[in-house]
């Protein structure tokens, strides 16, 4: 008896399982070939935007996310932030098991309410409500419905099903939902065909679907993001934010209304005025005022974030800033565009995407891309003199690469006009730098080195010595550089300000054990400072083209002194290389009891096509190994020491 009732009860047992196998989201419904590199499966995406007005909309986002490791766990946090013009109205959240069995569920109280003031801010009205179920037994999957009301139509949500790599896609579909007579723009991409248009009365809804994207592998040097998978991207014609309204039919038409949130917000007090004369009045020269109103800007103000509703995107008044000595980068560009402007010299309040991933302006598509304002100066009809308000040590007309080399949406009276800002190239980005070197007979090398580095390559340097103390920077020194053993003993660094800005560094350094000896041989590494440590992997399979966005040159001259009574045995083959990818040579020599030692390395930028990439993966592999060529030198057997 007791054997039929534990048989009956494997067999309910079995169906109960099978069963719970057969939940909706279960694992074992994903299609096998969309396993493939993917770390995570978005299984249903359904997104809504319904636009009710110039002012009103309301987002609906219900997704479902299979998360197959460790990888894939950032899928499975809830993370939306809101402020006054988009409020979080509901959000529900399931987990389930990979038998798709639901093991907890949530509510928008159960979230997790943050602020999103950022540690340079003063004040932000930005909150954040986070969620996550924090499951480590895979795989799993969790839901997420949620619905945003948003106040304000300036911004439209885009959709990317695939929105990173290694997540594959089964279902997704977005919806922009509107009045017949509302017209919205968008811009596809990798999107085959036309979206789906119903209309009911008068409400028309624009529908686009993708089915089973299989998820793919990052590559190095890949083009951005839109270019490798499907993308698209949203824009209001007419738009409300607060009682301020606008339209992006075009770039134009998008500055008039950045234009009309500076309205009235120029007026400089008597006093800064007075001083704006004090310091202009009497010069000729409009390059030489903009550069005097610069330096003022940045010894009398400092940059402090501050987004408070409209305020994310109309800056505070010149009084304000003025009276408080700080702002945001609106406000200290619109302070500087005021001080320009009684001195007579015109300039353009200037929109821009700084940072990283400035290709994502599409610059046939207006719409709100920015996150960034510059001014852009003008002290005669066709020259222009570009501003980065927010620091108070870069130099008068010098972008960095924080803005350089991308569309900036120009906004005067008659609206907006896109430009690109100064590009840093081959010819700007420079180190050149010079070595006088002795090997001593313990193998201890004693360098002294001296590098000017200019353009985007000061970069990082400009802020270390404009922004760290002397002993925070020789401890910088004393982890950075490429030696296994040393000792910074000396440093020092000199800025020349301009609108190609160079600085030179002046180090005098210590190296144990730099060179190895073995019996009378000395194996030496006659590059002393500057090795390329970019080594890649050959991939027949390359998918998608190669882009190369930084050009730079580096020229080394190389010279040590060695102990007395060696003679080559082997020395180096020089190198020279010629490619569509940039340019490389080096050389060494033994004079007497000098090594001399030459390398230089210009890198261009441009793009390729993906069988390209392995000839990019040889250049790089023949610059490694030539960095890395010890020179063996053999000591004469009558000579004794060492």
């Amino acid at each position: 008896m007791l054997r039929k009732l534990f048989s009956f009860f494997i067999i309910i047992m079995q169906v109960l399982f099978l069963h719970a196998g057969e939940g909706e989201y279960a694992v074992s419904k994903i299609n096998p070939l969309l396993l493939k590199n993917a770390n995570a499966v978005l299984r249903l995406e359904e997104l809504k935007f319904e636009v009710s007005g110039t002012g009103k909309a309301t987002y609906k986002n219900h997704y479902v996310i299979t998360i197959l490791n460790e990888n894939g766990d950032h899928w499975a946090e809830c993370y939306e932030y809101y402020d006054k013009y988009r409020k979080i109205e509901s959000v529900e959240g399931y987990l389930y098991d990979a038998g798709g069995n639901q093991l907890k569920k949530m509510k928008l109280k159960d979230m997790e309410d943050l602020s999103g003031v950022s540690s340079i801010s003063l004040m932000e009205d930005d909150r954040v409500k986070r969620h996550n179920f924090y499951h480590k037994v895979y795989p799993y999957t969790i839901e997420y419905n949620m619905v945003i009301d948003y106040n304000s139509t300036f911004f439209f949500p885009p959709w990317v099903p695939a929105s990173r790599s290694n997540l594959a896609v089964e279902s997704s579909s977005m919806s922009m939902v509107c009045k017949d007579s509302y017209q919205f723009r968008y811009k596809a991409y990798n999107y085959p065909g036309e979206p789906v248009v119903t209309t009911e009365k008068d409400t028309k809804t624009t529908t686009w679907t993708a089915k089973n994207i299989p998820a793919i592998v990052k590559e190095p040097f890949a083009p951005m993001w839109h270019e490798l998978t499907t993308m698209v991207i949203f824009g209001p014609t007419d738009f409300q934010v607060d009682s301020y309204k606008g339209n992006m039919r075009s770039w134009q038409d998008f500055g008039k209304f950045q234009y009309s949130l500076l309205q009235g917000r120029d007026q400089l007090p008597d006093n800064v005025k007075q001083q704006v004369h004090k310091l202009t009045d009497g010069i000729t020269d409009n390059n030489e005022k903009i550069a005097l109103l610069y330096d003022y800007l940045q010894k009398n103000t400092r940059y402090i974030s501050i987004q408070l509703g409209i305020g994310g995107w109309q800056p505070f008044e010149a009084k304000f800033v003025a009276s408080k000595a700080y702002g945001d980068c609106k406000a200290l560009t619109n302070f500087m565009a005021s001080l320009l402007k009684e001195a007579g010299i015109k300039s353009y309040y200037s929109l821009i995407r700084a940072g990283e991933n400035a290709g994502y302006i599409t610059d046939d598509f207006p719409s709100q891309q920015f996150n960034h304002v510059i001014l852009c100066a003008v002290p005669q009809s066709k020259d222009t003199v570009w501003l980065e308000c927010t620091s108070q040590t870069l130099p008068c007309g010098y972008l960095s690469d924080f803005t350089a080399d991308r569309f900036a949406l120009l906004v005067d009276e008659n609206g907006g006009q896109l430009v690109r800002t100064p590009v840093y190239g081959v010819n700007e980005n420079t180190a050149l730098r010079k070595i006088s070197a002795t090997l001593d007979e313990q193998a201890t090398l004693s360098i002294q080195s001296t590098t000017v580095y200019g353009g985007s390559q000061q970069d990082d340097i400009h802020g270390m010595i404009n922004n760290l103390s002397k002993d925070k920077v020789k401890e910088y020194l004393h982890e950075e550089l490429d030696f296994a053993t040393y000792e910074v003993t000396a440093f020092d660094y000199k800025e020349s300000k301009s609108s190609n800005p160079l600085i030179e560094e002046k180090l005098d350094i210590q190296v144990s054990n730099y060179a190895t000896i073995s019996g009378r041989r000395l194996f030496i590494l006659p590059n002393v400072m500057t090795r390329s440590h970019q080594k890649m992997v050959a991939d027949e399979n390359r998918k998608f083209p190669v882009v190369l966005n930084y050009a730079y040159t580096d020229i080394d001259t190389v010279e040590i002194n060695i102990p007395a009574g060696y003679a080559t045995e082997n020395m180096p083959q020089e190198v020279s290389l010629n490619t569509r990818f940039g340019k490389y040579h080096s050389k060494v020599k033994l004079e007497g009891e000098k090594l001399i030692y030459y390398r230089s390395m210009q890198a261009f930028s441009g793009r390729f096509e993906p069988a390209a990439y392995n000839e990019l993966v040889k250049f790089y592999e023949t610059i490694y190994k030539a960095d890395r060529s010890r020179v063996v030198l053999v000591k004469n057997e009558q000579t004794k020491g060492f």
